[in-house]
């Protein structure tokens, strides 16, 4: 049930990531996806999207490697 859960939590950002990445792509070619605005609101959305999709995924692994130990020693947490 944990690996279930834990494909839902990256499957929610993977799939925002790949609509950002759409809405970029349907502004380069001049395509109005979103309602409101107009095509440099939707770029901008598309790139926000993206890149809070992504680095959401990147940070999930980057916690799952240093819980594992799996990171190279400037990105291990700093101990106080």
């Amino acid at each position: 049930m944990a690996r279930l859960a834990a494909l839902i939590v990256l499957l929610i950002p993977g799939i925002l990531a790949a609509f950002g990445i759409k809405l970029m792509r349907d502004t380069f070619f001049g395509l109005q996806i979103l309602p409101i605005g107009g095509l440099a609101i939707q770029f901008i959305s598309g790139l926000i999207f993206t890149v809070l999709g992504l680095g959401f995924f990147a940070g999930f692994l980057l916690n799952r490697d240093r819980k594992n130990g799996k990171v190279a020693p400037r990105f291990q947490k700093k101990k106080t």
